[in-house]
């Protein structure tokens, strides 16, 4: 409990006492206001978005807004407008404009979770919206300037795919200017009891 109870804000949400976990802390610190974009890299459940929001609230962007993307759970339909926006006649069924994900993220942070199944397509997009800092909507020629840190998350070696021709290698190499890996629970199992000490408290406040 004192251990709990004794932590700063980013110990408050990242717990861990193992080495692992301080480098994850460290460079969080490190990176928190630096202009680079990240990807962060980690297995199903080691709390990729949770770092995310550490490095946003961590940052000169904390007011600015957290906006989040699971790129796997999107229809290749729909992901041009979600992301990029788009004007009101666009296409089909477009009877109004809609603000894209990466327009409403201005400001803050956009984070792409799970960004190795994004569409080559609109990786492509994407790759000229991090070069050029800009974006143009769906169905409109006007350039907006974009100002949004942007946070990938992958459970892939996305260098690999990038040699297998599954992923841009432009992008990858864009992306991971900036990395933070994230240990799985089996190699921090003495955190297991301080995790399950939060959780309990976590669900008896509840």
């Amino acid at each position: 409990r004192k251990r709990l109870e004794g932590r700063n804000q980013v110990e408050a949400r990242l717990i861990g006492n193992d080495a692992g976990m301080e480098r994850v802390r460290s460079l969080i610190a490190g990176l928190a206001d630096s202009a680079a974009d990240v990807l962060i890299h980690g297995e199903t459940g080691t709390g990729k978005e949770l770092v995310a929001r550490c490095l946003h609230e961590a940052s000169s962007r904390a007011k600015g807004n957290f906006v989040a993307i699971n790129c796997g759970g999107l229809p290749e339909t729909l992901f041009d407008s979600e992301i990029f926006g788009h004007e009101a006649g666009a296409y089909t069924g477009a009877s109004k404009r809609r603000i894209g994900k990466i327009e409403y993220a201005n400001g803050g942070t956009l984070f792409l979770d799970e960004i190795e199944t994004m569409p080559i397509a609109m990786q492509i997009k994407l790759l000229r919206v991090l070069q050029e800092r800009t974006l143009e909507r769906l169905g409109s020629n006007i350039t907006i300037p974009i100002d949004c840190r942007i946070v990938a998350a992958t459970k892939e070696d996305l260098r690999a795919l990038a040699d297998q021709g599954r992923f841009r290698a432009d992008l990858y190499y864009r992306l991971s200017v900036a990395t933070v890996p994230l240990p799985p629970l089996r190699e921090r199992r003495e955190d297991i009891p301080l995790l399950f000490q939060h959780f309990v408290l976590q669900a008896a406040a509840r």
